[in-house]
Formats: structure tokens, sequence, C-alpha cells
């Protein structure tokens, strides 16, 4: 759509339906082994430094806007704009979409996670794990529906977030009712852990997913009133995700902690079924749960590919990514760049485990909305922008990157490892293409030099 015809329902929509999209049922497992019952912390924690950084995003895209006479953008637009860089515009581009490839294998191990939880569905199959080709085969399905050009409407994006929402906040008010009321056991909310350092490491590792907001800076020209219509919608969206999330995390931790303990990942299931139980339902609430779980999931790849595709084809189209990408003068996503996509996140999911994948796409989220951040402070002197939030962003960003850094150090030294060596490789192919120009200045004189005779 381009007429300017999403008003602030269909922001909210868009933005809410980015966090709660698949977020809180592939998140969850991970957060509540670092922090345990002081999940619901960590994620206010991450609340903040999400609204931080969306009022980086906001004042930036008003002075985009406003003073250089632009159509607005996201971090790659704001890095053009405000520095005139290019090459660092690529590098932020190229974090991002490792950011998005990571938040779709996320999704897509999550997918496979539900998918085995469903009765009936075996674990493996001949002694192969059923997971890594579930998420596999659910990447090849929406790279084939984006192929075929699927999109989503305004009106179809409200009734699906409020689909997903209506679900989480009745599993969530239903597990208060009955940890109050049913359970014999108290209520647990891990203050003593408030003084540790796990609930900020905890914050830092879930924060990619909080970054669904982001988008509606990709579609603008489809918002009406675009200045006012965004920083509401996110203000509002960031809130009411986070609120949910809180509620999900205390729900699930209280009334499934052995699940938390053996199996994660899908412990909201076994709190639904604790739930459902009280009524002699606790197979359907489980099944509920898990067919959310599936379609949030399953939604969420659809609209980051979709998104990613737009991204990496702008990206094309001003020479940030090689022409082997995908052709940008193409209608829609470029087939190759869908390919493309669709070929790394699968490798990722498949050979990842959720921990790594989740901590891989935080870490190029936190770098990203550090970045931005640091971007707005630099623009402190304008009327617009008050320079504490940009400070707070940065400075918060900066500390989640070295907590989750440690984290993974001490933790889970495979995962550090492999983070390590992916951003390295990753770096270094940037530079070989965006100092592509000075290499092919240099390569020839070495020729010559090698040619020189020896006397």
């Amino acid at each position: 759509m381009s007429d300017g015809s999403f008003g602030l329902t269909e922001a909210v929509s868009i933005a809410l339906g980015g966090m709660i999209g698949g977020g809180i049922y592939a998140v969850l497992g991970v957060v509540t082994t670092i922090t345990r019952a002081a999940t619901w912390f960590a994620f206010l924690l991450a609340d903040v430094l999400a609204i931080c950084s969306a009022y980086s995003y906001i004042k930036l895209n008003e002075l985009a806007v406003n003073d250089n006479g632009g159509d607005g953008g996201g971090s790659v637009t704001f890095v053009q704009s405000f520095t005139g860089n290019s090459r660092l515009a690529g590098m932020i581009g190229w974090t991002l979409l490792l950011g998005y490839v990571g938040s779709m294998a996320m999704y897509a191990f999550a997918f496979a996670e539900f998918s085995i939880s469903l009765p009936g569905v075996p674990s493996s199959i001949g002694g192969l794990p059923l997971r890594p080709t579930i998420s596999v085969l659910v990447i090849a399905g929406f790279v084939g529906l984006n192929l075929l050009g699927a999109d989503a409407t305004g009106s179809a994006e409200n009734i699906l977030t409020s689909a997903k929402v209506i679900v989480l906040v009745v599993f969530g008010l239903a597990g208060i009712v009955y940890a109050l009321s049913v359970s014999s056991d108290p209520v647990t909310f891990g203050t003593s852990r408030f003084t540790s350092f796990s609930p900020i490491m905890a914050a830092a590792v879930s924060f990619v997913a909080f970054q669904g907001w982001q988008l509606l800076f990709y579609d603008q020209e489809s918002i009406a009133e675009l200045l006012e219509t965004i920083p509401k919608a996110i203000y509002l969206s960031i809130p009411v995700a986070v609120s949910i999330y809180m509620l999900v995390a205390l729900v699930t931790y209280n009334l499934a902690p052995n699940a938390i303990q053996n199996n994660p990942h899908t412990a909201l299931v076994d709190a639904a079924s604790t739930i459902g139980g009280a009524v002699g339902l606790a197979s359907a609430a489980g099944i509920v749960i898990s067919l959310s779980a599936l379609f949030s999931t399953g939604s969420a790849i659809n609209a980051t590919m979709f998104s990613a595709g737009y991204f990496a084809k702008g990206m094309a189209t001003d020479d940030l990514l090689p022409d082997r990408a995908g052709d940008a003068s193409a209608s829609g996503v470029p087939t190759r760049t869908l390919l493309i996509l669709g070929i790394v996140t699968a490798v990722f999911t498949a050979y990842g485990s959720l921990s790594a994948i989740t901590a891989f796409a935080s870490l190029t989220f936190i770098v990203v909305f550090g970045a931005m951040g640091a971007l707005a402070f630099a623009q402190r002197d304008t009327d617009r922008i008050t320079a504490i939030w940009p400070a707070v962003g940065t400075v918060g960003g900066g500390l989640s990157f070295v907590l989750m850094f440690y984290h993974l150090y001490t933790a889970e030294r495979g995962t550090f490892y492999a983070v390590v060596l992916i951003a390295v490789a990753v770096f270094a192919v940037e530079l070989l293409y965006f100092e592509r120009d000075i290499l092919e200045e240099e390569i020839p004189s070495v020729d010559r030099d090698s040619e020189t005779p020896v006397e």
C-alpha cells in the first residue's frame, strides 16, 4: 500500500505484531535458563533499552524528514543522511540483515520445537532428530510463499495481532488466577537475583524479541501523518508487548518449574496444561498454546522475510550489496535475494542451538540500535533531541554487549567462539566489498612489482 492509509490502529498492530509475533515463544526458554524467576524483571530492563532506542529512531526520522527534506527511513538511511559515509551505512545494513536472518532462524527453531510438542508428533525418525528438518522445511515454505508475492494488508494484521495477543493475555490472566486460588505454592518473583548481573545479561539476550517496532520505519509511505502516528504507535506497542512478556514469564516459571528445568523451550505448553487441568482441559490447553506458537512464529518468519527482502533490495539499489545478491530493478523482492536469505537462514537454524541463534541475533540488534543511539546523541544540539535518552540507549547497549559476551564466554564457550568467528568473517567480507576500489588499485601494482626482473 502506498496511499498513507495506515492509521494508528494499523501502525500499533504492525509494531506489536513484530514483537509479539514469535519472540515470546522463542526467547522465553533461553532467558529463564539465565535468570530463572527474575525473567519478568529482565524483560522490564529490556523494555527500558528498547524505548531509549525507539526514541533515537523517532528523532532521527523527524530530522531526516523535516530538516533534510527526505522521506525518512531506517538505520542505513540515517547513517547516510547524518554522516554521509556510505561504507559505514552499508556495514550497518549488513549487520541488520544478519539480525533479520538470526531472527528468522530463531523463529524457525521455535516453530519446530512446538511442532514436536503436539500430540503424536515424534521427536525423531529413524534415529534422526526431526527438529532441524522441520525448521528447514518451514523456512523453505515461506521462501516459496514470498516468491509468489504474498503480502498482508493492514486489516489482516489487525486481526492476526489481536488473535495472538488475546491468546497470551488469556493464558497470563488464567495463570494468575490459578496461582492465587488453586496452587498451594507461593508465587516466586526472583527478587534475590536483582542484585546480580543475570537479569541484565538475560535482558541483553532477549533484546531480539523487542526489535519489531522498527518495521514501521520501512513502510512510512503507507502511514498517514507518519511523524505523529509512528511515535504514538511505538510508545504504545512497546509497553504493551513488555507487559505481556512479563505476565507470561511470571506465570510460566511458577506453574511449570520442572519444564523450565528440563525442556525450557516449550515450557509454555506445560504451564497451559496445568491451567487447563483445573477444568479438565489439560490437553486442549496445551494444544491451543502449541498451535498459537506455530501460528505466531510462522507469521513472524513470513513478515521478517518480506521486510528483509525489501530491505536488501533497497541496499542493492544503493550499491550497498553486490549485484549478484539480486536484481534491484526487478518487481517485488528479487528471487535470488529471497533464495540467499532462505539458504543462510536454513543453515543457521539447522546447525545452531536456540541459545546461540538468539544470542547472535540479539548482539546484531544491540550493535545497530546502540549505533543509532550514538548517532542521535551526536545530533543533541538540535531542539528536537533530549540527550539523556540516546545516551542511556548507547551506554545500555554497550553494557549489554559486554555482559552478553562475558556470559557467552563463561557459560557457553562454544557459542562464544561461534559468534566471534561469524562476526570476524562477516566483517572481513564487508571490508572486501566496501574497500574493493582500493583493492583493485593495489592489486595491479602488486602484479607489476612481481614482474620486475631480478638483476
